[in-house]
């Protein structure tokens, strides 16, 4: 493959060749919700399926408590 001329920062090891334009665009423009845990909380959650039930559990937990009310 040829090296772009225009790009520095483009290897000559970079092969597109069977590359498929706007594969994930469709998801790309449906947006992402990304969030970095904390490196200490990290090791008890392996992957994204751990930490959404450890919050679902957590969403039980809170809607079953009391809403304080403040009066003003």
């Amino acid at each position: 493959m040829k090296k772009l001329s225009n790009d520095p920062e483009m290897l000559e090891e970079y092969d597109f060749s069977k590359g498929i334009r706007g594969k994930y665009a469709k998801r790309y423009a449906e947006g992402t919700n990304v969030v970095v845990i904390d490196s200490d909380i990290s090791p008890y959650f392996p992957d994204h399926d751990s930490v959404n039930e450890a919050l679902r559990a957590l969403l039980t937990i809170a809607k079953r408590q009391p809403k304080n009310i403040t009066k003003e």
